[in-house]
């Protein structure tokens, strides 16, 4: 009997994944919870386990198809790959049989639509045997729709074959709107000059694209700085690293002292770590602290739950533990998802000075920058500090700029005076 190799929940949010690639073939041998194929969501790469041991039957769902939560990816007969090598079924099509798209003429929208995305429309010549508007998948269909959106407007499509893919639909979607009595056509590529090349953006990279230029329409987004001396916290780092990595097994870094600093300033200012939802806002009695990290497809935000609980230790493994799982490719949904406020920091980079974009739905994240010398007036002399620019930008349609600045200073206050933190004040 066979047994079916099924997408996996996705997680919070996420209704799609795109088949990325297949790890095996078909009549080839597997073992039980051995990965058989890696898919692409917005957020993350997830590997799907064989559910059970045996040889690859057939796969439904080809590389670069659009596939929801408990969809049927392949089969898994029992067996060898010998004896089954002659009896492997052929791949099945990677979606089910088309959906003719609706024909009424379409009303453009009067700004951009935020619908969950995937990657821009595909770049490559269509077969020459192919209509020119391509079948849309399943997902793809009913968003479509849903929009009044036929196919020969959004042109050809990302999936296998130039079908249209949802992520197709939502990038026509957030085009501007053309002006009254215009034609709505599909924008086609611009021809390539010498020494350039066209790489098909990933799902990842489409979708932070996608929710940064979200947040800027949606949110009224302001900034406000100010500047920390982080001599004290620099001194207590060097005086007790030895002994805290000695016992906690971890290294004491700077973030550890962000961390902490953020979740008293938060417990202070409630509204910073809140999100407006339709006409009511959300307060959280709890904090998520999202942690930016650069991963190998770009920045992605694992996230401390429960960071008002967490200890110095507890902070910097937990954060050192997401490191390595971005660098590794092994960072899950449930990883990513639930944030209520973000600490970046570019200094890592070399940043002297940046506006940090808010990540939706929250109202609230904090940029850090790089530590350098300067002359400060400490006690009306001139001296050597070192200092660091930080950044809070705040959705100001939910945190009045009182609250900002002061949220700001209370941040300043903590690093400034590591002691603060220690005893709570």
């Amino acid at each position: 009997m066979a047994t079916d190799i099924l997408v996996p929940s996705l997680g919070e949010s996420v209704s799609s994944a795109t088949v990325a690639r297949w790890l095996k073939k078909v009549g080839e041998s597997v073992t039980a919870d051995e990965p058989l194929v890696e898919l692409e969501t917005d957020k993350v790469t997830v590997e799907v386990p064989a559910p059970a041991g045996g040889v690859i039957e057939s796969l439904s769902a080809q590389e670069g198809a659009e596939v929801s939560a408990g969809s049927v990816l392949g089969t898994i007969a029992a067996g060898t790959g010998a004896a089954a090598n002659g009896a492997a079924k052929p791949a099945a099509p990677a979606a089910a049989a088309p959906v003719p798209a609706k024909t009424e003429p379409v009303r453009a929208p009067s700004g951009p639509v935020a619908v969950p995305g995937g990657p821009s429309p595909r770049a490559e010549a269509a077969p020459t045997s192919a209509a020119p508007a391509h079948a849309p998948l399943p997902a793809a269909a009913k968003m479509m729709a849903d929009n009044n959106v036929n196919a020969e407007q959004v042109g050809q499509g990302s999936a296998k074959d130039g079908r249209i893919a949802k992520g197709d639909v939502a990038a026509f979607l957030a085009r501007p709107a053309a002006p009254a009595g215009a034609p709505v056509a599909a924008k086609a590529p611009r021809a390539l000059e010498n020494g350039e090349e066209r790489v098909k953006m990933t799902r990842l990279r489409a979708t932070i694209a996608r929710r940064l230029k979200e947040a800027q329409n949606t949110a009224a987004m302001l900034t406000t700085f100010n500047e920390v001396d982080m001599g004290a916290a620099m001194a207590l780092r060097t005086e007790y690293k030895e002994v805290f990595e000695k016992k906690h097994g971890v290294k004491l870094g700077f973030m550890s002292f962000f961390v902490k600093a953020c979740v008293a300033a938060l417990q202070e200012f409630p509204a910073v770590n809140a999100e407006i939802d339709g006409d009511d806002v959300v307060y959280k009695h709890f904090i998520h602290m999202g942690i930016a990290v650069g991963g190998p497809s770009g920045l992605v935000v694992p996230v401390l739950k429960n960071a008002q609980d967490l200890s110095f230790a507890g902070i910097e493994k937990t954060i050192g533990a997401y490191g390595k799982k971005a660098r590794d490719g092994g960072l899950k949904l449930e990883d990513l998802s639930g944030g209520s406020f973000t600490i970046t920091n570019g200094g890592i980079y070399g940043s002297l000075m940046s506006t940090p974009i808010l990540n939706p739905p929250q109202s609230g994240i904090l940029g850090m920058h790089k530590i350098q010398d300067r002359a400060m007036v400490v006690g009306g002399k001139i001296e050597i500090r070192p200092m660091m620019y930080l950044a809070l930008s705040y959705d100001h349609r939910i945190v009045d700029g009182k609250e900002a600045v002061s949220f700001l200073v209370r941040v300043k206050e903590s690093i400034e005076d590591p002691r603060r933190l220690m005893l709570d004040l």
